[in-house]
């Protein structure tokens, strides 16, 4: 692997602008083949941490890197760990991480922002954390990329966003997740327009933890694998322990890197 390097200007200012920067094409297919592999044995698990679809196939998986060691590497990986610290300036512990991935006529995810409830219900006090999105496949216009709002971590919280009790996931994560209204939606889109954000399994999603975003049902045969560790700065923690420790940290000690090859030493049989 060759060595790691920092973000440009140019991403950094992208960053800033907009509220989230792709990188493509990060890791190579050696690593994707244990995170995918991981993934499919976590996501077995029996436990409460896995939200599932009606037909009970897994949705989610939430606290990956409670689970395992391999997820509990990819949070050190210095791929991932160098940008984010770059770009809060800090270093950072991890709030959530989870296993998500579409499959067809799969769940959706409202329009929301991973700020209204780390705040709201963990207690975070400011938008100062970074969502790091892995993908594992191919990510096109075609199996139900995320879509998001760019500029919209700029307008702060959606204090207009409510909890949906009709949502078909209520009693799962959704009890915690503050959607938002339509109205709101319309005057957000109306002001900074919607993206799709695509890119080549082993891509690299940075996404500021205030960016209005959301994901439509996968009507394709094609799976769409990601993995989501979400962090924040070492001073910007909560401690309202509303939820259980798959959802939100208890362990807010700063991630120290490991070396590039960090996934490569598992074994692979």
């Amino acid at each position: 692997m060759t060595t790691v390097m920092g973000l440009t200007d140019e991403q950094v200012t992208e960053y800033k602008e907009q509220g989230w920067v792709v990188l493509p094409s990060v890791f190579s297919r050696e690593e994707l083949s244990v995170l995918e592999r991981t993934s499919e044995e976590v996501l077995k698990r029996p436990g409460p941490e896995v939200a599932r679809e009606a037909d009970g196939s897994p949705h989610v998986c939430w606290g990956m890197h409670l689970f395992d060691e391999r997820f509990e590497a990819l949070t050190r990986h210095p791929e991932l760990l160098y940008p984010v610290e770059q770009l809060l300036e800090s270093k950072v512990f991890v709030h959530q991480s989870r296993i998500n991935i579409k499959q067809k006529n799969g769940s959706i995810v409202e329009w929301h922002q991973d700020f209204g409830t780390y705040h709201r219900i963990d207690g975070i006090p400011e938008a100062r954390g970074i969502m790091v999105g892995i993908f594992l496949d191919d990510v096109t216009s075609c199996n139900a990329p995320v879509l998001a709002i760019p500029g919209s971590h700029k307008n702060g919280l959606v204090s207009e966003a409510v909890i949906d009790e009709e949502v078909g996931d209520h009693e799962g994560a959704a009890k915690f997740r503050y959607d938002i209204t339509d109205d709101t939606l319309s005057r957000l889109v109306d002001e900074h327009g919607i993206k799709a954000i695509e890119g080549p399994a082993g891509t690299i999603l940075l996404m500021n933890m205030a960016v209005v975003h959301g994901s439509t049902i996968n009507i394709s045969p094609l799976r769409r694998l990601l993995l989501y560790i979400n962090v924040s700065a070492v001073d910007n923690k909560g401690e309202s322990f509303a939820r259980p420790e798959y959802y939100a940290a208890r362990n807010f000690a700063p991630l120290e890197a490991l070396k590039p090859d960090c996934l490569l030493g598992f074994d692979k049989n």
